[in-house]
């Protein structure tokens, strides 16, 4: 049996979500599938911005006898102005509802951009300690209500969007508003660099997609404190960011080796980079110092996972595209105590698409993971 749940959304700061009707409500929306017994064990699926209503492990798990929820944030299919302590805000909301309707154990997973935040919320959980967004507003998770969970899983994930974003990120554009002028000494798509890459461009294209994000971020901290001189309610201003999806590990298979095929969700690496579709082309000021700059951003997965004391199980697809194994890796060896696993699914995607048999795989690891940590009620 499916049931939508509406779970009651904590305040937050100023207008961050479009919807008048959404803001109304009030509410974060979560899908739970139940399984065909009573289950006291709740395995919630989260990502900061994707729909996960109808994600593909909530039907196997229920199967198996496990009650999940796919849990949306509030900024559901736009994170243009997304806020990443509004996130655990909205986690934290879901976890207190699960436990009034009786669930004695909540297991929460971390799909793709959902690892680093899953990260982020036991930690604060457990012990908060972010009193502010990286620009200085509510909320402030030290006097939040973040009831904790009892185990955390990474799935396909990686350690965060700030981190992943700068990995991401392509040096090569030298005017924020045109992408098509490159320096063609950084750029990854001018065969005359590769692939396959050498060390050599590998270290100088790392060094400038550090000092382009820093450069992004030095802009917008200039531009709040213009807002903060002008008198009135006008706080934040939106922007563009092109060529978002540049990693080398896109075309270059030796780079953190797997058995991934060349290219991107969004298809051939040089359009994805600039489409307006794929990752994180669309923000704000507030939002970007909060979701997508390494140096300001909270949300840092393997720090994070450092302060977590529940069992962990990190699983990670050898062909996936967009997370990486060092990503995995980083995850686990975050993890402070030996009550972890490390798990490689084999021939497996990000999404598991048109993997049926690697789909039930993951659902019996992660449930005999459940039953072998007494977690399974």
């Amino acid at each position: 049996m499916t049931e939508l749940l509406g779970i009651p959304m904590a305040a937050g700061a100023g207008i961050d979500i479009y919807s008048g009707v959404a803001r109304m409500a009030g509410k974060v929306w979560a899908s739970l599938h139940r399984a065909e017994r009573p289950s006291r064990t709740a395995v919630v699926v989260v990502h900061p911005s994707s729909n996960f209503l109808g994600h593909y492990l909530l039907g196997p798990l229920a199967e198996r006898g496990v009650d999940a929820v796919g849990l949306n944030t509030r900024y559901i299919g736009n994170d243009s102005a997304l806020i990443m302590e509004n996130c655990v805000l909205d986690i934290g909301s879901a976890i207190g509802f699960l436990r009034e309707r009786g669930y004695e154990r909540i297991v929460l997973a971390g799909n793709s951009g959902g690892g680093g935040l899953t990260a982020f919320y036991q930690s604060q959980a457990e012990s908060p300690t972010v009193r502010a967004t990286p620009a200085g507003d509510p909320p402030d998770l030290t006097k939040a209500v973040l009831p904790p969970v009892d185990g955390l899983v990474s799935l396909m994930a990686h350690p965060g969007r700030a981190l992943v974003y700068t990995e991401w990120l392509d040096p090569a554009i030298v005017d924020e508003h045109d992408p098509l002028k490159r320096d063609p000494g950084l750029d990854m798509f001018d065969p005359r660099n590769g692939p396959p890459y050498s060390a050599e461009f590998i270290e100088r294209y790392r060094a400038g997609q550090l000092a382009r994000a820093r450069r992004i971020a030095g802009r917008v901290r200039s531009r709040l404190a213009e807002l903060d001189e002008r008198p009135g309610e006008l706080r934040d201003l939106p922007f563009v960011v092109h060529g978002t999806v540049a990693d080398p590990r896109f075309l270059d298979m030796a780079l953190d080796a797997s058995d991934r095929t060349p290219g991107t969700l969004w298809g051939p690496v040089e359009t994805a980079n600039l489409m307006p579709a794929s990752l994180g082309h669309h923000t704000s000021l507030r939002s970007w110092l909060s979701q997508w700059s390494v140096d300001d951003s909270n949300c840092d997965g393997p720090l994070h996972l450092a302060r977590t004391s529940v069992p962990a199980l990190v699983m990670y697809g050898t062909a996936d595209q967009v997370c990486f194994p060092s990503h995995a890796r980083s995850m686990y060896d975050a993890v402070p105590h030996d009550d972890k696993r490390l798990v490689p699914v084999e021939g497996g995607n990000h999404y598991l698409q048109g993997q049926p048999e690697l789909v039930a795989r993951v659902a019996d690891t992660l449930v005999g993971w459940l039953e072998a940590k007494g977690l399974r009620g």
